[in-house]
């Protein structure tokens, strides 16, 4: 009998593709399954972007292989992009590498600096492919808590009193996924300083900043911040581009060119025509963020109308393309979705999945129309 690796004998398959293979059941049975539980967005993306792609496909180069850095008017419009909306300015030539899904640079940051036994700081609650990654190169996951009473910033007296001698990474992601929380600039100065102080890379995973959020912000803003810092992003929230998968990780020199020997090897470069439409989205006005929010706003508000149904209470300060529900005491996350599934045929996330800090809430995606949120809350 051939046998898988024994890498694979301490991670699950992702939650999400388990779980979408029983509401597909459900559906298939006749159940009227209303899905507010995964983040991919429903609306479209930017017209000239698709329009863009079209017309790439009939360009001389658009079969060919592709650059493994993108085309240079992608990584220009990456930097314009983070210097109009972020006030940072980075190099195109050196500080930008555009990636296929910002989820596959976690893969790639993770493959160039992790060596088995390495350990890695990562949030909990927090996106669960921090984990998966880092146990698939036998590397150590060491989880650092988030909680409520401290806005979903880490503790970092707490920090300080773990065994760091060997820990490589630390991941980030603020705006929150998937609480919502936004940090503070306080929060990002300690954050830094700590990564300095004992050589750790600090990685921040920043795909949710113009969803719901008036200020958008780049850790590399900060003082100091290239020197131990990375920042993954994404144009799947922003411009609502989640199947195209176009990422991009951002930061000094000899971080991303140590990721492009990772990432050269893995893949052959960005089909042509998603690219030229992904610079097309990049110039997108701020007429752009207003629209998109608008509906977002108006969708958060009905959720919050199902979430007090379900008697659950919730953050109103909170970003992001979710609202983190916390639900009433003595209830368990994975029990009231379950239940919430079968009583009502809506489909929502428990706070689990992300992390035993994650007990006692559940996660509602805003990625579905008005009216299907109306016809969620009719329902309970």
């Amino acid at each position: 009998m051939i046998e898988v690796a024994k890498r694979l004998q301490n991670v699950e398959e992702y939650y999400f593709s388990k779980k979408l293979r029983e509401v597909a059941l459900l559906k298939s049975q006749g159940k009227p399954i209303i899905n507010l539980g995964i983040g991919s967005p429903d609306l479209e993306p930017p017209f000239k972007a698709s329009m863009l792609l079209q017309d790439s496909l009939l360009d001389e180069k658009a079969h060919q292989y592709q650059s493994y850095q993108g085309l240079p008017e992608l990584r220009e419009g990456i930097s314009s992009f983070y210097k109009n909306h972020y006030q940072v300015h980075l190099s195109s030539q050196t500080e930008v590498l555009p990636l296929m899904g910002s989820k596959e640079g976690i893969m790639h940051i993770s493959m160039a600096f992790l060596n088995k036994g390495d350990k890695v700081l990562i949030p909990n609650p927090g996106y669960p492919t921090y984990a998966s990654v880092t146990k698939l190169l036998e590397a150590k996951p060491v989880f650092y808590d988030l909680k409520e009473g401290n806005n979903w910033e880490p503790d970092f007296a707490a920090l300080e009193r773990l065994d760091l001698k060997r820990v490589k990474i630390m991941w980030i992601n603020y705006p929150h996924m998937p609480t919502g929380a936004n940090a503070t600039n306080k929060f990002y100065d300690k954050v830094i300083a700590f990564g300095k102080r004992h050589d750790i890379l600090i990685v921040n995973d920043n795909p949710y900043s113009f969803i719901l959020n008036d200020k958008p912000i780049s850790i590399l803003r900060y003082k100091n911040a290239k020197d131990v810092c990375l920042e993954l992003n994404s144009l799947s929230k922003t411009f609502n581009m989640a199947g195209w998968r176009v990422g991009m990780l951002v930061g000094n020199y000899d971080f991303i060119s140590a990721v492009l020997r990772v990432k050269s090897n893995m893949d052959s470069g960005m089909f042509y025509g998603i690219q030229k439409g992904a610079i097309e989205a990049l110039k997108c006005s701020e007429m752009w963020f207003k629209s998109l929010n608008s509906v977002y706003h108006r969708r958060r508000a009905l959720v919050w109308k199902l979430a007090k149904g379900l008697n659950c209470t919730y953050d109103e300060y909170a970003s992001g393309l979710f609202v983190w529900a916390k639900l009433p005491p003595h209830l368990k996350s994975e029990e009231f979705t379950d239940l919430v599934l079968k009583e009502h045929s809506i489909f929502i996330t428990p706070g689990t999945v992300f992390g035993s800090n994650g007990e006692g809430y559940v996660r509602f995606s805003l990625c579905a129309s008005e009216e299907i949120i109306e016809e969620a809350i009719a329902r309970v």
